[in-house]
């Protein structure tokens, strides 16, 4: 029943000079051959792990959700972990993305979905999550692009400590998402040849 703790429609604010931080993260993973995403290969095995919350680390947080909740607005319970204490934070999937689209003159194939943040969060803003794949090259990336800012925080000690560390942490987040997607999407695809799927080559 909670709504968002800021404006998404406002997105043309979201700028450094209005006190948001703005930041993009780029995780190359193993590439397919050239051509549509092939069964098995690196992109269906990362649009998997981003379904399931998969990438995120668990040392830093967690996902609660109904499984078998509509996905384009489904709501997740995140526990953030630091320091032995735990932060519930309440987000909602925002949208998905699923096409394929000419970019820079290059064919890419494109997935993924964005979370917003509702009310009790400790942060405002939105996390966008995107598996792409080259279809000229066969190379296959994992995205994530951030804008954020500190919501208001009434609890004094907490408000200290988010302002202390939270930067730190959120770019912990994301850089351990970005390597732990490259490892199990390289897992899931070398499990997926080893079944008998045509192997990824590089370009």
């Amino acid at each position: 029943g909670k709504g968002f703790n800021f404006a998404p429609d406002q997105a043309e604010h979201f700028t450094g000079a209005n006190g948001w931080h703005v930041d993009h993260y780029l995780q190359p993973l193993p590439p397919e051959p050239p051509g549509p995403p092939r069964p098995g290969g690196s992109f269906e095995v990362a649009q998997q792990l981003m379904r399931d919350y998969a990438f995120a680390d668990p040392a830093i947080l967690r996902a609660v959700y109904a499984t078998d909740s509509p996905f384009e607005r489904r709501d997740m319970l995140l526990e953030g972990r630091f320091w032995g204490l735990r932060f519930h934070l309440g987000v909602r999937v925002g949208g998905l993305v699923d096409d394929e689209l000419t970019l820079d003159g290059r064919p890419v194939r494109r997935w993924g979905w964005s979370y917003r943040t509702l009310q009790g969060h400790l942060e405002m803003g939105q996390m966008d999550y995107e598996v792409g794949k080259w279809l000229d090259s066969g190379e296959v990336e994992f995205r994530i692009h951030v804008v954020s800012r500190p919501a208001h925080i009434p609890n004094p000690v907490i408000r200290l400590g988010f302002r202390l560390f939270g930067r730190r942490v959120q770019r912990r987040f994301a850089r351990h998402a970005c390597q732990r997607m490259a490892r199990l999407t390289a897992a899931g695809a070398r499990a997926g040849a080893a079944a008998g799927d045509p192997p990824a080559t590089s370009s």
